[in-house]
């Protein structure tokens, strides 16, 4: 029997299970749907899940604030890995039984996941699921803000804010492993960890955060990595070099807020719109890892694909280390997302089968 007859005699003697937000609900308001293994249409691949992860996009999307989430009720989940269980017509039958990760933005929250075969990027030997987990979505996001948008290089001072966390915490890797000097806030309970990095720590909550990066960095520093958003976002803007590049890729400080979701990210293009029009040399961006899909599908696939792959590759070998929060099963998602909500952990808070 080939691998893929196997595969497929498993699909059909399982479930499905998936998690489903209903609403604007605690964590406690999700809900489990259960039903058949779906099959794959052409082009198409059949994923088992072996780990998901728990991002700050569902803690905003539970709430509504997402900026672009689908209507009520969906599953949310913005990546996975897991093993290709069947292909459909055109797929390559070899890609079935191999390890992949894919960008989903949502649906991931499943036991099973349909997706696009050209939406998946293999991942190597010697990652586990949970360690590349914690690479998709916040890798891809930390490399493409670090090598494709601010340009860092050997011997410049960079500034991110949340160092420990999921994104934070790639991002002042790479950062460290391609020569840059790196200042990070974070609570002072991780900053033990960042040292170990190589990263000079500011607590976030130690006063006024913009002196004590002035301290260190009496010049500016090259480039701001800021996932807060709100007011602290000008504060980012001015602590920059002449020459410098800020990267806003969130609005965490407005989670908790009533009323839309699209404002925050509205006042945040308006800022960086203007900001790029002033003659001081230094620029601003709005970081969207989906940007360009729509107009460029290929590109977008191609440039994903190159970039996860430099990810897993620095995984490998030890470049970046995963930083796994907690691992916890899927119909225990409620447990998850208070958790990651809760600011008490370090890393990406996963769950898995």
């Amino acid at each position: 029997m080939n691998t893929s007859n196997a595969l497929e005699i498993v699909m059909s003697t399982v479930e499905r299970v998936e998690v489903v937000l209903p609403g604007k609900v605690e964590p406690e308001g999700l809900e489990l749907r259960y039903g058949p293994v779906p099959s794959p249409a052409g082009g198409q691949v059949v994923i088992a899940m072996e780990a998901t992860g728990v991002s700050f996009a569902e803690q905003q999307m539970r709430r509504g604030r997402y900026y672009d989430q689908p209507p009520f009720p969906f599953v949310p989940g913005y990546d996975l890995v897991g093993t290709v269980l069947a292909v459909g017509e055109g797929v390559g039958r070899d890609l079935a039984g191999q390890r992949v990760a894919a960008l989903t933005k949502t649906g991931g929250w499943a036991s099973h996941v349909v997706l696009d075969a050209a939406d998946v990027v293999s991942v190597p030997a010697g990652v586990s699921a949970a360690e590349a987990e914690t690479a998709v979505v916040n890798g891809i996001t930390a490399w493409q803000m670090l090598h494709r948008k601010a340009r860092v290089r050997a011997g410049q001072t960079v500034l991110v804010h949340g160092a420990n966390g999921g994104v934070g915490s790639i991002l002042v890797q790479l950062a460290r492993s391609a020569g840059a000097r790196v200042i990070g806030t974070a609570a002072a309970r991780h900053h033990d960890r960042l040292r170990a990095l190589g990263v000079e720590p500011v607590d976030y909550r130690g006063g006024d955060v913009p002196a004590r990066v002035r301290e260190l960095a009496p010049d500016g520093v090259d480039a701001v990595f800021d996932h807060i958003g709100g007011r602290g976002i000008t504060d980012s803007w001015h602590l920059l070099a002449p020459g410098g590049t800020l990267l806003s890729y969130g609005s965490a400080a407005t989670r908790d807020d009533t009323g839309s979701g699209q404002w925050p990210v509205l006042k945040l293009l308006g800022r960086v719109w203007l900001w790029n029009r002033l003659p001081n040399g230094r620029r601003a961006y709005f970081f969207n890892i989906w940007a360009g899909r729509t107009l460029a599908k290929n590109r977008f696939r191609s440039r994903l694909r190159a970039d996860l792959t430099q990810v897993f590759t620095a995984l490998r070998n030890g470049e970046i280390t995963a930083q796994v929060a907690a691992e916890l099963p899927l119909t225990r998602a409620a447990e998850a997302l208070r958790l990651a909500e809760s600011g008490t952990v370090a890393g990406k808070v996963v769950l898995v089968p």
